[in-house]
């Protein structure tokens, strides 16, 4: 059976959805990460905890909020009326946020590991080569952690595809605007159309074996090079 118009559009939104919270979520962790790996500051341990936290707070827990505060009685909600941008919720500004929020754990871990790995000494050579920051980072951190890297988009750009708690609590359920995958293929399972279900929840299926195996893959070759 092939996939219909609506089945269609929620794939393109999905994808578009996972690229621009990928590359923002390489921009906001970036920092995030080198920061944690390189203070001392007491800050470390709950701004940690607080990257970390939607790897155990349920989906639903962090759309509520997420809801409560980017809806018309909310703080964020205000702010944007206030500006004449409206309210951020049921629509695909408020599913990137939310999405955002949602896997920066995915981005923040992997680069702290991998800038952790690098250690002082390549950025303590790089400084008595008189390099600035900048210099230092793009010549000697970035290269280092490409794995690192690697990983974090992979997984970023997976679990945003996966996503269903956030994006029904945040956007809803509305046809080529807020309607990704996930949410489709609940509409099908609700409305009993199990064979459209199936081509969906295949394809995810698929997607997340062929993630996992670029994963497993890139890892054993890193350690066979070792």
């Amino acid at each position: 059976m092939p996939l219909s118009t609506n089945d269609l559009d929620a794939i393109l939104l999905t994808l578009e959805l996972a690229s621009l919270t990928t590359l923002l979520l390489l921009i906001i962790g970036t920092p995030i990460a080198l920061w944690l790996t390189r203070t001392e500051s007491w800050l470390k341990r709950p701004v940690g905890a607080l990257v970390a936290l939607p790897l155990v707070l349920p989906p639903t827990v962090i759309g509520f909020y997420l809801l409560v505060s980017m809806g018309p009685n909310g703080f964020f909600g205000q702010l944007t009326q206030s500006l004449g941008l409206g309210t951020l919720t049921f629509s695909f500004t408020g599913l990137v946020i939310g999405s955002v929020f949602y896997s920066l754990p995915f981005v923040v871990q992997p680069l702290q590991n991998a800038f952790e790995a690098i250690g002082r000494a390549p950025l303590e050579a790089a400084a008595t080569l008189r390099a600035n920051p900048w210099d230092a980072f793009f010549s000697v951190v970035l290269p280092l952690a490409r794995p690192g890297f690697v990983t974090a988009t992979i997984l970023a750009f997976a679990h945003t595809v996966g996503e269903f708690g956030v994006v029904l609590m945040i956007g809803g359920n509305i046809p080529g605007k807020t309607q990704v995958v996930s949410v489709q293929i609940y509409n099908h399972v609700e409305t009993m159309n199990y064979a459209q279900a199936h081509w969906l929840a295949g394809g995810m299926v698929a997607f997340s074996f062929i993630v996992l195996l670029a994963l497993y893959s890139g890892r054993s070759g890193k350690t066979r090079a070792l």
